[in-house]
Protein backbone atom coordinates (compact mmCIF):
# COMPACT_ATOMS: atom_id res chain seq x y z
CA UNK A 1 0.00 0.00 0.00
CA UNK A 2 2.83 2.17 0.74
CA UNK A 3 4.43 1.60 -2.63
CA UNK A 4 0.92 2.67 -4.20
CA UNK A 5 0.82 5.43 -2.16
CA UNK A 6 3.81 7.15 -3.33
CA UNK A 7 2.50 5.98 -7.61
CA UNK A 8 -0.20 7.44 -6.95
CA UNK A 9 1.68 10.84 -5.49
CA UNK A 10 3.94 10.86 -8.27
CA UNK A 11 1.15 10.42 -10.69
CA UNK A 12 -0.10 13.89 -8.77
CA UNK A 13 2.84 15.67 -10.08
CA UNK A 14 3.11 14.12 -13.80
CA UNK A 15 3.39 17.45 -15.60
CA UNK A 16 6.67 17.29 -13.78
CA UNK A 17 7.65 14.04 -14.62
CA UNK A 18 8.75 12.33 -17.77
CA UNK A 19 6.81 9.60 -20.13
CA UNK A 20 8.69 7.23 -18.15
CA UNK A 21 7.82 7.92 -15.02
CA UNK A 22 4.62 8.21 -15.49
CA UNK A 23 4.68 4.69 -16.83
CA UNK A 24 6.41 3.31 -13.87
CA UNK A 25 3.77 4.61 -11.80
CA UNK A 26 0.48 3.17 -13.91
CA UNK A 27 2.54 -0.28 -13.96
CA UNK A 28 2.90 0.01 -10.04
CA UNK A 29 -0.99 0.91 -9.74
CA UNK A 30 -1.64 -2.28 -11.74
CA UNK A 31 0.24 -4.45 -9.71
CA UNK A 32 -1.30 -2.91 -6.47
CA UNK A 33 -4.35 -3.96 -8.20
CA UNK A 34 -3.55 -7.49 -8.82
CA UNK A 35 -2.71 -7.88 -5.42
CA UNK A 36 -5.45 -6.62 -3.41
CA UNK A 37 -8.08 -4.45 -5.81
CA UNK A 38 -10.66 -3.91 -2.78
CA UNK A 39 -7.72 -1.88 -0.29
CA UNK A 40 -6.15 -0.50 -3.36
CA UNK A 41 -9.73 1.10 -4.44
CA UNK A 42 -10.04 2.59 -1.47
CA UNK A 43 -6.77 4.63 -1.47
CA UNK A 44 -7.97 5.65 -5.25
CA UNK A 45 -10.61 7.90 -3.72
CA UNK A 46 -8.68 9.46 -1.10
CA UNK A 47 -5.31 10.71 -3.13
CA UNK A 48 -8.07 12.29 -5.63
CA UNK A 49 -6.42 9.94 -8.72
CA UNK A 50 -9.32 10.32 -11.63
CA UNK A 51 -8.63 14.05 -13.02
CA UNK A 52 -4.88 12.81 -13.30
CA UNK A 53 -6.11 10.06 -15.37
CA UNK A 54 -8.28 12.11 -17.17
CA UNK A 55 -5.64 14.83 -17.57
CA UNK A 56 -3.06 11.57 -18.91
CA UNK A 57 -5.88 10.27 -21.69
CA UNK A 58 -6.18 14.03 -23.24
CA UNK A 59 -2.56 15.41 -22.93
CA UNK A 60 -0.41 12.39 -22.76
CA UNK A 61 -1.06 10.11 -25.92
CA UNK A 62 1.81 7.94 -25.38
CA UNK A 63 1.17 6.95 -21.33
CA UNK A 64 -2.89 7.20 -22.42
CA UNK A 65 -3.37 3.07 -23.62
CA UNK A 66 -1.41 1.98 -20.02
CA UNK A 67 -3.90 4.92 -18.53
CA UNK A 68 -7.01 3.40 -19.81
CA UNK A 69 -5.57 -0.45 -18.53
CA UNK A 70 -5.44 1.40 -15.31
CA UNK A 71 -8.87 2.65 -15.60
CA UNK A 72 -10.45 -0.80 -16.87
CA UNK A 73 -9.33 -2.58 -13.85
CA UNK A 74 -10.42 0.12 -11.39
CA UNK A 75 -13.97 0.08 -13.13
CA UNK A 76 -14.14 -3.75 -11.81
CA UNK A 77 -15.01 -2.36 -8.45
CA UNK A 78 -18.72 -1.42 -9.05
CA UNK A 79 -18.01 1.58 -6.03
CA UNK A 80 -15.45 2.92 -8.22
CA UNK A 81 -17.64 3.75 -11.44
CA UNK A 82 -18.91 6.89 -10.04
CA UNK A 83 -15.63 8.32 -9.31
CA UNK A 84 -14.77 7.51 -12.88
CA UNK A 85 -18.04 9.21 -14.33
CA UNK A 86 -17.43 12.34 -12.44
CA UNK A 87 -13.74 12.77 -13.68
CA UNK A 88 -15.17 12.81 -17.22
CA UNK A 89 -13.31 9.49 -17.68
CA UNK A 90 -15.72 8.00 -20.55
CA UNK A 91 -16.17 11.11 -22.46
CA UNK A 92 -11.29 11.10 -22.23
CA UNK A 93 -11.90 7.57 -23.42
CA UNK A 94 -14.07 8.13 -26.51
CA UNK A 95 -11.61 9.04 -28.57
CA UNK A 96 -9.20 6.58 -27.84
CA UNK A 97 -11.57 4.17 -30.04
CA UNK A 98 -10.65 6.08 -33.54
CA UNK A 99 -6.73 5.09 -32.46
CA UNK A 100 -5.51 1.72 -35.08
CA UNK A 101 -3.72 0.09 -31.96
CA UNK A 102 -5.17 -2.44 -31.55
CA UNK A 103 -3.88 -2.65 -27.42
CA UNK A 104 -5.19 1.28 -27.25
CA UNK A 105 -8.78 -0.06 -28.72
CA UNK A 106 -9.00 -3.54 -26.44
CA UNK A 107 -8.15 -1.44 -23.00
CA UNK A 108 -10.53 1.78 -23.88
CA UNK A 109 -13.38 -0.53 -24.80
CA UNK A 110 -13.05 -2.52 -21.72
CA UNK A 111 -12.42 0.20 -19.27
CA UNK A 112 -15.64 2.10 -21.12
CA UNK A 113 -17.80 -1.09 -20.99
CA UNK A 114 -17.26 -1.39 -17.39
CA UNK A 115 -17.76 2.28 -16.16
CA UNK A 116 -21.28 2.40 -18.25
CA UNK A 117 -22.69 -0.70 -17.72
CA UNK A 118 -26.54 -0.60 -16.17
CA UNK A 119 -26.07 3.21 -16.89
CA UNK A 120 -28.40 4.33 -19.46
CA UNK A 121 -28.26 8.05 -19.29
CA UNK A 122 -24.50 7.61 -19.66
CA UNK A 123 -24.61 5.02 -22.25
CA UNK A 124 -27.06 7.51 -24.23
CA UNK A 125 -24.50 9.87 -24.22
CA UNK A 126 -22.24 7.38 -25.37
CA UNK A 127 -23.74 7.42 -28.21
CA UNK A 128 -24.60 10.99 -29.05
CA UNK A 129 -20.55 10.99 -29.20
CA UNK A 130 -20.82 8.74 -32.03
CA UNK A 131 -19.23 5.44 -30.31
CA UNK A 132 -21.50 3.58 -32.42
CA UNK A 133 -19.53 3.99 -35.59
CA UNK A 134 -16.04 3.86 -33.44
CA UNK A 135 -17.77 0.42 -32.23
CA UNK A 136 -18.83 -0.98 -36.38
CA UNK A 137 -15.28 0.09 -37.55
CA UNK A 138 -13.85 -2.07 -34.94
CA UNK A 139 -15.76 -5.03 -35.93
CA UNK A 140 -14.72 -4.07 -39.92
CA UNK A 141 -11.15 -3.38 -39.33
CA UNK A 142 -10.65 -6.44 -36.63
CA UNK A 143 -13.03 -8.97 -37.37
CA UNK A 144 -9.94 -11.86 -36.55
CA UNK A 145 -9.14 -9.95 -32.94
CA UNK A 146 -10.47 -12.23 -30.42
CA UNK A 147 -10.39 -9.68 -27.65
CA UNK A 148 -11.62 -7.15 -29.72
CA UNK A 149 -14.62 -8.83 -31.02
CA UNK A 150 -15.76 -9.90 -27.55
CA UNK A 151 -15.44 -6.53 -26.11
CA UNK A 152 -17.09 -4.85 -29.29
CA UNK A 153 -19.79 -7.35 -28.79
CA UNK A 154 -20.26 -7.04 -24.92
CA UNK A 155 -20.62 -2.94 -25.96
CA UNK A 156 -23.52 -3.00 -28.27
CA UNK A 157 -25.08 -5.92 -25.98
CA UNK A 158 -25.36 -2.79 -23.55
CA UNK A 159 -26.06 -0.24 -26.04
CA UNK A 160 -28.69 -2.37 -28.63
CA UNK A 161 -31.63 -1.94 -25.94
CA UNK A 162 -31.38 1.69 -26.67
CA UNK A 163 -33.89 3.44 -29.44
CA UNK A 164 -31.24 6.18 -30.46
CA UNK A 165 -28.49 3.31 -30.76
CA UNK A 166 -31.22 1.05 -33.31
CA UNK A 167 -31.49 4.61 -34.77
CA UNK A 168 -27.35 4.69 -35.47
CA UNK A 169 -26.93 1.82 -36.55
CA UNK A 170 -29.32 0.90 -38.67
CA UNK A 171 -27.17 3.57 -40.73
CA UNK A 172 -24.11 1.30 -40.26
CA UNK A 173 -23.67 -2.29 -42.35
CA UNK A 174 -23.91 -3.43 -38.56
CA UNK A 175 -25.64 -6.66 -39.75
CA UNK A 176 -23.72 -7.84 -42.28
CA UNK A 177 -20.23 -8.06 -39.96
CA UNK A 178 -22.54 -9.59 -36.90
CA UNK A 179 -23.62 -12.39 -39.46
CA UNK A 180 -19.67 -13.12 -40.35
CA UNK A 181 -18.88 -13.34 -36.30
CA UNK A 182 -21.96 -15.38 -35.84
CA UNK A 183 -21.32 -17.96 -38.58
CA UNK A 184 -17.96 -18.35 -37.63
CA UNK A 185 -18.54 -18.56 -33.61
CA UNK A 186 -17.65 -21.60 -32.16
CA UNK A 187 -18.69 -21.65 -28.56
CA UNK A 188 -22.07 -20.78 -26.89
CA UNK A 189 -21.25 -18.38 -25.35
CA UNK A 190 -20.49 -16.08 -28.04
CA UNK A 191 -23.38 -17.42 -30.34
CA UNK A 192 -25.54 -16.42 -27.79
CA UNK A 193 -24.29 -13.45 -27.17
CA UNK A 194 -24.26 -12.31 -30.93
CA UNK A 195 -27.76 -13.34 -31.02
CA UNK A 196 -29.08 -11.41 -28.04
CA UNK A 197 -27.41 -8.16 -29.89
CA UNK A 198 -29.25 -9.29 -33.01
CA UNK A 199 -32.82 -10.12 -31.54
CA UNK A 200 -32.50 -6.51 -30.05
CA UNK A 201 -31.99 -5.03 -33.04
CA UNK A 202 -34.63 -7.06 -34.59
CA UNK A 203 -37.28 -4.56 -33.08
CA UNK A 204 -36.47 -1.87 -35.42
CA UNK A 205 -37.93 -2.29 -38.68
CA UNK A 206 -35.07 -1.01 -40.79
CA UNK A 207 -32.85 -3.27 -39.02
CA UNK A 208 -35.06 -6.46 -39.19
CA UNK A 209 -34.88 -5.80 -43.20
CA UNK A 210 -31.02 -5.02 -42.80
CA UNK A 211 -30.82 -8.49 -41.50
CA UNK A 212 -32.26 -10.53 -43.56
CA UNK A 213 -30.55 -8.79 -46.47
CA UNK A 214 -27.43 -9.76 -45.00
CA UNK A 215 -28.55 -13.36 -44.49
CA UNK A 216 -29.07 -13.30 -40.44
CA UNK A 217 -32.08 -15.92 -40.90
CA UNK A 218 -29.87 -18.27 -43.11
CA UNK A 219 -26.67 -18.63 -40.69
CA UNK A 220 -30.12 -19.05 -37.82
CA UNK A 221 -30.86 -22.23 -39.86
CA UNK A 222 -27.30 -23.55 -40.01
CA UNK A 223 -27.15 -23.20 -36.42
CA UNK A 224 -30.57 -25.16 -35.89
CA UNK A 225 -29.46 -27.74 -38.46
CA UNK A 226 -26.18 -28.28 -36.58
CA UNK A 227 -27.59 -28.03 -33.12
CA UNK A 228 -30.95 -30.12 -33.75
CA UNK A 229 -30.15 -33.61 -32.60
CA UNK A 230 -28.18 -32.54 -29.20
CA UNK A 231 -29.22 -33.20 -25.97
CA UNK A 232 -26.94 -31.00 -23.87
CA UNK A 233 -28.54 -27.74 -22.31
CA UNK A 234 -26.22 -25.23 -23.82
CA UNK A 235 -26.99 -26.58 -27.23
CA UNK A 236 -30.55 -26.58 -26.66
CA UNK A 237 -30.24 -22.63 -24.98
CA UNK A 238 -28.99 -21.62 -28.49
CA UNK A 239 -31.58 -23.55 -30.60
CA UNK A 240 -34.13 -21.53 -28.71
CA UNK A 241 -32.20 -18.04 -29.30
CA UNK A 242 -31.70 -18.89 -32.76
CA UNK A 243 -35.53 -19.90 -32.99
CA UNK A 244 -36.97 -17.15 -31.68
CA UNK A 245 -34.72 -14.37 -33.66
CA UNK A 246 -36.13 -16.42 -36.77
CA UNK A 247 -39.61 -15.31 -35.57
CA UNK A 248 -39.12 -12.12 -34.59
CA UNK A 249 -37.35 -11.36 -38.06
CA UNK A 250 -40.57 -12.77 -39.53
CA UNK A 251 -42.76 -9.72 -37.31
CA UNK A 252 -41.72 -7.44 -39.95
CA UNK A 253 -43.91 -7.14 -42.71
CA UNK A 254 -41.40 -5.70 -45.32
CA UNK A 255 -38.42 -8.44 -43.73
CA UNK A 256 -41.25 -11.38 -43.77
CA UNK A 257 -42.03 -10.93 -47.21
CA UNK A 258 -38.11 -10.84 -48.18
CA UNK A 259 -37.77 -14.66 -46.17
CA UNK A 260 -40.94 -15.52 -47.96
CA UNK A 261 -39.58 -15.47 -51.19
CA UNK A 262 -43.11 -16.64 -52.87
CA UNK A 263 -42.39 -19.85 -51.05
CA UNK A 264 -39.06 -20.48 -52.01
CA UNK A 265 -37.32 -18.50 -48.74
CA UNK A 266 -34.54 -20.62 -46.97
CA UNK A 267 -36.70 -19.97 -43.56
CA UNK A 268 -39.99 -21.32 -45.60
CA UNK A 269 -38.14 -24.70 -47.62
CA UNK A 270 -37.00 -25.28 -43.76
CA UNK A 271 -40.40 -25.15 -42.30
CA UNK A 272 -41.83 -29.00 -43.59
CA UNK A 273 -38.46 -29.93 -41.62
CA UNK A 274 -39.25 -28.29 -38.43
CA UNK A 275 -42.64 -29.32 -38.95
CA UNK A 276 -42.22 -32.81 -38.90
CA UNK A 277 -39.01 -33.06 -36.04
CA UNK A 278 -39.15 -34.65 -33.07
CA UNK A 279 -37.59 -31.54 -31.43
CA UNK A 280 -40.39 -29.60 -29.54
CA UNK A 281 -38.61 -26.12 -30.24
CA UNK A 282 -38.49 -26.59 -34.15
CA UNK A 283 -41.86 -27.84 -33.88
CA UNK A 284 -43.03 -24.76 -32.59
CA UNK A 285 -40.67 -22.61 -34.74
CA UNK A 286 -41.80 -24.37 -37.95
CA UNK A 287 -45.71 -23.43 -36.69
CA UNK A 288 -45.22 -20.09 -35.65
CA UNK A 289 -43.25 -19.16 -38.88
CA UNK A 290 -46.07 -20.50 -41.12
CA UNK A 291 -48.55 -18.17 -38.88
CA UNK A 292 -46.70 -15.20 -39.64
CA UNK A 293 -45.52 -16.09 -43.26
CA UNK A 294 -49.69 -16.23 -43.73
CA UNK A 295 -50.20 -12.52 -42.02
CA UNK A 296 -50.65 -11.99 -46.36
CA UNK A 297 -53.15 -13.66 -48.45
CA UNK A 298 -50.88 -14.37 -51.19
CA UNK A 299 -48.90 -16.36 -48.85
CA UNK A 300 -51.52 -18.11 -47.60
CA UNK A 301 -52.96 -19.23 -51.49
CA UNK A 302 -49.53 -20.15 -51.91
CA UNK A 303 -48.43 -22.38 -48.56
CA UNK A 304 -52.01 -23.77 -49.43
CA UNK A 305 -51.15 -25.05 -52.38
CA UNK A 306 -47.95 -26.32 -51.23
CA UNK A 307 -49.31 -28.64 -48.73
CA UNK A 308 -48.59 -27.20 -45.63
CA UNK A 309 -52.28 -27.36 -43.87
CA UNK A 310 -51.81 -31.05 -44.02
CA UNK A 311 -48.37 -30.92 -42.36
CA UNK A 312 -49.82 -28.81 -39.74
CA UNK A 313 -52.68 -31.33 -38.98
CA UNK A 314 -50.00 -33.88 -38.62
CA UNK A 315 -48.26 -31.95 -36.17
CA UNK A 316 -51.19 -31.30 -34.09
CA UNK A 317 -52.40 -34.98 -33.80
CA UNK A 318 -49.16 -35.63 -32.01
CA UNK A 319 -49.79 -32.68 -29.29
CA UNK A 320 -53.33 -34.24 -28.80
CA UNK A 321 -52.92 -35.60 -25.75
CA UNK A 322 -50.28 -34.09 -22.85
CA UNK A 323 -48.97 -32.84 -25.56
CA UNK A 324 -47.09 -28.81 -25.66
CA UNK A 325 -49.67 -26.11 -25.33
CA UNK A 326 -47.22 -23.58 -27.49
CA UNK A 327 -47.44 -26.05 -30.51
CA UNK A 328 -50.87 -26.62 -30.47
CA UNK A 329 -51.15 -22.98 -30.15
CA UNK A 330 -48.85 -21.69 -32.93
CA UNK A 331 -50.42 -24.76 -35.41
CA UNK A 332 -53.94 -23.21 -34.58
CA UNK A 333 -52.99 -19.99 -35.27
CA UNK A 334 -51.18 -20.90 -38.23
CA UNK A 335 -54.58 -22.91 -39.50
CA UNK A 336 -56.39 -19.73 -38.70
CA UNK A 337 -54.52 -17.08 -41.12
CA UNK A 338 -54.25 -19.66 -43.65
CA UNK A 339 -58.29 -19.91 -43.59
CA UNK A 340 -58.88 -16.14 -43.68
CA UNK A 341 -58.77 -16.02 -48.19
CA UNK A 342 -62.29 -17.05 -49.29
CA UNK A 343 -60.10 -19.16 -51.59
CA UNK A 344 -58.85 -21.52 -49.23
CA UNK A 345 -61.49 -22.41 -47.05
CA UNK A 346 -62.87 -24.98 -50.18
CA UNK A 347 -59.51 -26.58 -50.12
CA UNK A 348 -58.73 -26.43 -46.65
CA UNK A 349 -62.32 -28.10 -45.42
CA UNK A 350 -61.63 -30.67 -48.34
CA UNK A 351 -58.50 -31.82 -46.61
CA UNK A 352 -60.47 -32.67 -43.82
CA UNK A 353 -59.51 -29.48 -41.68
CA UNK A 354 -62.65 -29.23 -39.89
CA UNK A 355 -63.15 -32.93 -38.90
CA UNK A 356 -59.33 -33.11 -37.31
CA UNK A 357 -59.12 -30.31 -35.26
CA UNK A 358 -62.05 -31.44 -33.31
CA UNK A 359 -59.82 -33.80 -31.52
CA UNK A 360 -58.63 -30.40 -29.67
CA UNK A 361 -61.83 -30.04 -28.24
CA UNK A 362 -61.19 -32.36 -25.42
CA UNK A 363 -57.99 -29.99 -24.13
CA UNK A 364 -58.38 -28.37 -20.96
CA UNK A 365 -56.45 -25.78 -22.16
CA UNK A 366 -57.34 -22.19 -22.73
CA UNK A 367 -55.26 -21.22 -24.96
CA UNK A 368 -56.27 -23.82 -27.27
CA UNK A 369 -59.52 -23.96 -26.97
CA UNK A 370 -59.27 -19.81 -27.84
CA UNK A 371 -57.91 -20.53 -31.17
CA UNK A 372 -59.67 -23.97 -31.68
CA UNK A 373 -63.22 -21.59 -31.77
CA UNK A 374 -61.53 -19.01 -33.57
CA UNK A 375 -60.14 -21.27 -36.08
CA UNK A 376 -63.37 -23.37 -36.89
CA UNK A 377 -65.24 -19.99 -37.22
CA UNK A 378 -63.09 -18.84 -39.78
CA UNK A 379 -63.27 -22.02 -41.45
CA UNK A 380 -67.07 -22.44 -41.71
CA UNK A 381 -67.21 -18.34 -43.44
CA UNK A 382 -69.54 -18.51 -45.46
CA UNK A 383 -69.40 -22.35 -46.27
CA UNK A 384 -73.18 -23.54 -45.29
CA UNK A 385 -72.82 -26.95 -46.08
CA UNK A 386 -69.45 -27.52 -43.37
CA UNK A 387 -71.68 -24.88 -40.68
CA UNK A 388 -74.59 -27.46 -41.49
CA UNK A 389 -72.35 -30.56 -40.75
CA UNK A 390 -70.90 -29.09 -37.97
CA UNK A 391 -73.73 -27.44 -36.40
CA UNK A 392 -75.20 -31.12 -36.03
CA UNK A 393 -72.24 -32.37 -34.43
CA UNK A 394 -73.47 -33.20 -30.19
CA UNK A 395 -70.18 -33.28 -29.53
CA UNK A 396 -68.95 -30.35 -30.33
CA UNK A 397 -72.33 -28.35 -29.95
CA UNK A 398 -72.40 -29.48 -26.53
CA UNK A 399 -68.60 -28.58 -25.92
CA UNK A 400 -69.71 -24.91 -27.36
CA UNK A 401 -72.39 -24.40 -24.92
CA UNK A 402 -69.87 -25.30 -21.86
CA UNK A 403 -67.24 -23.11 -23.03
CA UNK A 404 -70.32 -20.39 -22.97
CA UNK A 405 -70.15 -20.38 -19.76
CA UNK A 406 -66.40 -20.19 -19.22
CA UNK A 407 -66.13 -17.42 -16.33
CA UNK A 408 -62.63 -17.97 -15.95
CA UNK A 409 -62.01 -17.10 -19.60
CA UNK A 410 -63.71 -14.01 -20.95
CA UNK A 411 -61.83 -14.56 -24.58
CA UNK A 412 -63.39 -18.16 -24.60
CA UNK A 413 -66.65 -17.38 -23.64
CA UNK A 414 -66.59 -14.70 -26.24
CA UNK A 415 -65.49 -17.20 -28.99
CA UNK A 416 -67.83 -19.54 -28.36
CA UNK A 417 -70.70 -17.35 -28.03
CA UNK A 418 -69.18 -16.16 -31.99
CA UNK A 419 -68.80 -19.82 -33.27
CA UNK A 420 -72.21 -20.70 -31.78
CA UNK A 421 -74.10 -17.42 -33.60
CA UNK A 422 -71.90 -18.22 -36.76
CA UNK A 423 -73.10 -21.67 -37.47
CA UNK A 424 -76.56 -20.17 -37.05
CA UNK A 425 -75.88 -17.56 -39.73
CA UNK A 426 -74.16 -19.44 -42.31
CA UNK A 427 -76.03 -22.67 -42.19
CA UNK A 428 -79.80 -21.34 -42.19
CA UNK A 429 -80.61 -25.11 -41.14
CA UNK A 430 -83.61 -26.32 -38.92
CA UNK A 431 -81.40 -28.91 -37.97
CA UNK A 432 -78.85 -26.86 -36.74
CA UNK A 433 -81.62 -24.79 -34.72
CA UNK A 434 -83.06 -27.92 -33.45
CA UNK A 435 -79.62 -28.82 -32.09
CA UNK A 436 -78.69 -25.88 -30.10
CA UNK A 437 -82.11 -25.41 -28.78
CA UNK A 438 -81.63 -28.99 -27.62
CA UNK A 439 -78.34 -28.13 -26.13
CA UNK A 440 -79.44 -25.08 -24.09
CA UNK A 441 -77.91 -22.76 -26.28
CA UNK A 442 -80.21 -20.07 -27.36
CA UNK A 443 -79.96 -18.46 -23.96
CA UNK A 444 -76.05 -17.54 -24.54
CA UNK A 445 -76.81 -15.91 -28.00
CA UNK A 446 -79.55 -13.77 -25.95
CA UNK A 447 -76.96 -12.61 -23.57
CA UNK A 448 -74.59 -12.32 -26.14
CA UNK A 449 -77.01 -9.29 -27.92
CA UNK A 450 -76.24 -7.65 -24.63
CA UNK A 451 -72.25 -7.69 -25.25
CA UNK A 452 -69.76 -4.66 -24.88
CA UNK A 453 -68.63 -5.20 -28.20
CA UNK A 454 -71.05 -4.04 -30.78
CA UNK A 455 -69.99 -7.06 -33.40
CA UNK A 456 -70.86 -9.57 -31.22
CA UNK A 457 -74.33 -7.46 -30.55
CA UNK A 458 -74.98 -7.95 -34.31
CA UNK A 459 -73.56 -11.70 -34.47
CA UNK A 460 -75.99 -12.85 -32.47
CA UNK A 461 -78.99 -10.64 -33.26
CA UNK A 462 -78.49 -11.81 -36.90
CA UNK A 463 -78.47 -15.25 -35.37
CA UNK A 464 -81.63 -15.28 -33.44
CA UNK A 465 -83.04 -13.34 -36.43
CA UNK A 466 -82.32 -16.58 -38.40
CA UNK A 467 -83.33 -19.01 -35.63
CA UNK A 468 -86.51 -17.45 -35.22
CA UNK A 469 -87.68 -17.21 -38.73
CA UNK A 470 -87.42 -21.25 -39.20
CA UNK A 471 -88.88 -21.81 -35.80
CA UNK A 472 -90.38 -18.55 -33.95
CA UNK A 473 -90.85 -20.89 -30.85
CA UNK A 474 -86.84 -21.39 -30.28
CA UNK A 475 -86.97 -17.64 -28.82
CA UNK A 476 -87.91 -17.18 -24.48
CA UNK A 477 -91.02 -15.39 -23.05
CA UNK A 478 -89.81 -11.63 -23.46
CA UNK A 479 -89.53 -11.48 -19.55
CA UNK A 480 -86.77 -14.20 -19.49
CA UNK A 481 -84.86 -12.02 -22.04
CA UNK A 482 -82.01 -9.85 -20.08
CA UNK A 483 -82.77 -6.13 -20.56
CA UNK A 484 -81.37 -4.18 -23.43
CA UNK A 485 -82.91 -2.17 -26.10
CA UNK A 486 -83.11 -4.95 -28.90
CA UNK A 487 -82.90 -3.26 -32.29
CA UNK A 488 -85.29 -4.39 -35.53
CA UNK A 489 -83.40 -7.52 -36.37
CA UNK A 490 -84.45 -6.68 -40.04
CA UNK A 491 -82.10 -4.06 -40.73
CA UNK A 492 -79.25 -7.05 -40.55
Amino acid sequence: MESLNQHLECLKLFGDETEGQILESLNGILLALAENKQRSSSLFTDTGIFPTLAQILKGNPSCAVKAAQVIAEIAKNEEMKKPCIDAGLVLALVPLLESTDQETLLHAGRAIGRICYEDSDLQEQLVKAGVITSLVRILTDYPDSEPLVRVNLLALCNLANLEIAKEALSKTKVAEHLVKQLRRAENHQRIETIIEVLQMLAENDALKVQMVEAGVHEALSEILLRLQGSSQAEDMCSVKAASNLIVSLLLGDESMQKMFANGCGIIYQKVGTWLASNHTQLQLTGALAVANFARNDGNCVRMVQLGVVLQLLDLLEQHVDNGDVSVQHAALSALRNLAIPVANKVQMLEEGVAERIQMLLRSEMAPVQFKLLGTLRMLIDGQADTAEMLGQDPLLINRLVQWCDAQEHAGVRGEANRLLASLLRHSRSQEVVKAIQQAQGVKHLVSMTTSEHVIMQNEALIALAIASAINLGILPPPEHWPEYHLRCCSCY
